[in-house]
């Protein structure tokens, strides 16, 4: 058996939403048990309605389970007070959704600035700007650090978004339908993006998405359906 400890891990998680008072709640995921190693890739599939942001929302800290355990990186989430989780969300975890969500009054580089102003002391902040900038040429902005979301195109306001995702080196990125609100060819661009980060950044990818083409890009395709989740067929 190996002792690697994986870097995220479910213990019998469910996550259940409260109905209207005179009925039972309302079951989204069911008796969850998964572990994801450093560096992987994964897809998660499934319905609208599947649970699939739910699922993202509990591994990414923004929710907690109704019963069973979520380990990041050897530590039990339910023992750590909302401070510790908000700290571990910015140092540890990237987000990217289907809206871009930038501030429209500032720049590209402002914008992928934002999360290393959360917390002074950071050990990401010091040399941010320069890391910025090397992304975004990376994705092929370096020429828009000064524009604003409104001068992008769709496809290039969502680079920004992953740009900004990672500027705190996280350990975990989680994407929820991020090529959800882009055209074709603009979405097959970003999701080899994701996968070329992926790689280059060895950060941990989760993908929820609709988008069959996109999912099988992962390493991993896992779908969620009656709230139970299993590995996909190829």
């Amino acid at each position: 058996m190996s002792s690697v400890v994986p870097l995220l891990k479910l213990e019998n998680v469910s996550k259940n939403y409260a109905a209207a008072a005179d009925a039972a709640p309302l079951p989204v995921l069911r008796d969850l048990n998964l572990e994801i190693a450093a560096g992987e890739s994964i897809g998660v599939i499934g319905p609208s309605g599947s649970g699939k942001s739910t699922f993202l929302n509990l591994i990414g800290t923004l929710d907690q389970p109704t019963s069973g355990r979520v380990w990041l990186d050897g530590q039990d989430l339910s023992t750590l007070p909302e401070p510790a989780l908000a700290a571990m969300r910015n140092r540890q975890i990237g987000f990217i959704f289907q809206g871009h969500h930038l501030l429209p009054q500032c720049s590209v580089l402002e914008n992928v600035l934002v999360p290393t102003l959360a917390e002074k002391k950071s050990p990401t902040r010091e040399g941010a700007e320069e890391r910025a900038g090397t992304l975004l040429k990376r994705v092929g902005l370096g020429g828009r650090l000064h524009h604003r979301p409104g001068q992008l195109s769709g496809g290039e306001r969502q680079r920004v978004a992953v740009v900004r995702a990672l500027i705190n080196r996280p350990r975990l990125l989680l994407a929820d339908e991020p090529t959800g609100a882009l055209d074709r060819a603009s979405a097959a661009a970003l999701g080899q993006l994701l996968v070329e980060l992926n790689r280059e950044e060895g950060v941990t990818l989760v993908v929820a998405t609709h988008a069959l083409d996109l999912a099988r890009q992962m390493r991993r395709v896992l779908e969620l359906s009656d709230g139970r989740m299993n590995e996909a067929r190829p």
